[in-house]
C-alpha cells in the first residue's frame, strides 16, 4: 500500500492547520484535519466552469472572475471551454494554496497558473467586486465555501448578503453569469439572488464523474442583456478608484 505523504502544511490567519496531501497520485488539501478539496471529487468544480462560460459570446474580448483557485479545476475547464479572447482573473484569499499549486500542483493545474491569460490575486475576492469597475466580468464564479450557509470562513458571509449580491450584480456586465458553489440546497439564498434581479435556476452536480447521485448544487444567476449589449472587455486590468472551497 502506498503511504499518504504530507507535502506541506501552512496556518491560517485564524491558526487553523492547513495541509497538503499526496497518495497515489491524488492530492487533497484538509482544513483543521478536514478534508477540504480532493483531486479525485473535482468533477462539480469543472462543471462550475462549463456552466460559469456558457452564455460567453464566442470569439469577443470577455472577462471572468473566478473566486477559489482550489486545486485549479475551474480554472482548467474556464480555460479548456473559452477562447483566446477571454481573460481569467483568479482570487485566491490563502498564499500557501497558489504556492502549494506552482510548487507541488504544477503537474495537476498549478502550471496554468503562468498561462498568459490568467492574472492570480491574492487577497479576498469579496474585496476584488467590491473595487471592480462596474460591468467589468462577464462572468463570476464562486468556490470559497461549502455553500452561501455553510461558510468555511465567516467573513464569507458578506458576499452572499443582499449587500453582497448588489455588488456582483453591478460588476457583472449586461447578460453576465454569477455561478456558485454549493454543498447542498439554500432557499433563502435563491431568494435573495432573484430580489439581487438575477434570474435564477438551481443545477444538481456530481462530486465524482461516475456518481448515482448528485450532491452539490451550483446557484447560477443571470442578468438580464440590454438591448443590442453584448459582454466586453477592453483589455484593461481593473483600477483602484475607477475599478473595483474553499479557504
Amino acid at each position: 500500500m502506498k503511504p499518504h505523504r504530507l507535502l506541506a502544511a501552512a496556518r491560517t490567519p485564524d491558526g487553523t492547520a492547513l495541509t497538503l496531501h499526496e497518495h497515489d497520485g491524488s492530492f487533497c488539501v484538509r482544513l483543521a484535519g478536514r478534508e477540504l478539496m480532493h483531486s479525485q471529487a473535482a468533477f462539480s468544480e469543472e462543471t462550475l466552469g462549463q456552466v460559469g462560460t456558457a452564455r460567453l459570446p464566442r470569439g469577443q474580448p470577455a472577462r471572468v472572475l473566478i473566486g477559489g483557485l482550489g486545486l485549479g479545476f475551474t480554472l482548467r475547464s474556464v480555460l479548456a471551454n473559452t477562447g483566446t479572447t477571454v481573460a481569467v482573473e483568479v482570487a485566491e484569499l490563502s498564499p500557501e494554496i497558489v504556492a502549494w499549486n506552482r510548487e507541488h500542483l504544477a503537474g495537476l493545474n498549478g502550471a496554468l497558473l503562468d498561462e498568459r491569460r490568467v492574472t492570480v490575486r491574492v487577497g479576498d475576492v469579496f474585496e476584488v467586486v467590491r473595487r471592480a469597475v462596474p460591468r467589468a466580468y462577464a462572468a463570476i464564479l464562486l468556490d470559497i465555501d461549502n455553500g452561501p450557509s455553510a461558510l468555511v470562513q465567516a467573513a464569507n458571509a458578506r458576499l452572499y448578503d443582499a449587500r453582497g449580491l448588489r455588488l456582483l450584480a453591478a460588476a457583472l456586465a449586461p447578460g453576465g453569469r454569477l455561478v456558485v458553489w454549493s454543498a447542498g440546497e439554500d432557499r433563502a439564498f435563491e431568494r435573495r439572488l432573484a430580489q439581487a434581479g438575477f434570474t435564477v435556476q438551481t443545477l444538481p452536480v456530481k462530486l465524482h464523474a461516475g456518481a448515482r447521485q448528485e450532491a452539490g448544487r451550483l446557484f447560477v444567476g443571470d442578468q438580464s442583456a440590454t438591448a443590442g449589449a453584448h459582454v466586453r472587455f477592453d483589455g484593461a486590468a481593473p483600477r483602484s478608484g475607477a475599478e473595483r472551497r474553499r479557504t
